[in-house]
């Protein structure tokens, strides 16, 4: 990280309201909207709004549109930016990381096979109302791999851009990079509707690595 952005991310959470704001959308399992903060903190809405643009700008949070099938305008959601997890006192990617190996190493499970069951507790527990693939692209984004979909008709390539886990991978590429792989499998089972094809691995440093998914023949009256 260069200087300038860890000093914006600094003076943006001087504040102490702004603070609490990064803690508590931090610290919640799901996209946080306006109105859930402005109870909060007890400010008005915009005031909390302004706060929000200024976490956005430093780059600490994520603000995405609601995706609603419902009569309505949708809100504007906030989420933790994938690439602050582990600084400021939010959980680290690592700290994750570990706890699935540590739980491989306990159970005597493969890699492969521990992250295939989080992937699939995981897939089970997302919010059902989206397609399943864009489901799945936004689990990823949200680990922080930075993905780029290609559509190939039922086939979708997601080129990662970023690996969260390099100095790890590229030490012990077979543990962590298959741990992703039975990640994958597991979040395609467990939204349904959807089949991992394959990772192909790159140099975790430079980034590249490819996951082919392909959409399963959909069914009368399920989830595209």
């Amino acid at each position: 990280m260069v200087e300038d952005e860890l000093q914006q991310e600094a003076r943006a959470l001087g504040d102490p309201t702004r603070h609490r704001l990064f803690r508590y959308v931090a610290e919640a399992s799901r996209p946080v909207g306006v109105a859930e903060l402005t109870d909060f903190v007890q400010l008005n809405h915009n005031a909390v709004r302004q706060h929000l643009a200024v976490l956005k700008d430093a780059g600490l949070v994520v603000e995405e549109v609601e995706e609603r099938s419902r009569p309505g305008r949708p809100r504007l959601l906030y989420r933790l930016a994938p690439e602050v997890a582990g600084r400021w006192g939010t959980p680290g990617a690592y700290a994750w990381l570990a706890g699935l190996l540590s739980d491989a190493v306990r159970r005597n499970l493969e890699p492969r096979q521990v992250g295939r069951q989080e992937g699939h507790r995981r897939g089970a527990e997302l919010a059902e109302g989206r397609a399943p693939i864009d489901l799945l692209e936004t689990e990823i984004e949200r680990r922080g791999f930075r993905p780029t979909r290609v559509e190939r008709g039922r086939t979708v390539e997601f080129v990662l851009g970023r690996c969260p886990f390099a100095d790890v991978a590229g030490s012990d590429p077979d543990t962590v990079c298959q741990l992703h792989l039975g990640l994958a499998e597991g979040l395609a089972e467990g939204l349904g509707g959807l089949e991992v094809e394959g990772l192909v691995v790159k140099d975790p440093r430079r980034a590249g690595c490819r996951l082919t998914v392909r959409r399963q023949a959909p069914l009368t009256g399920a989830r595209s």
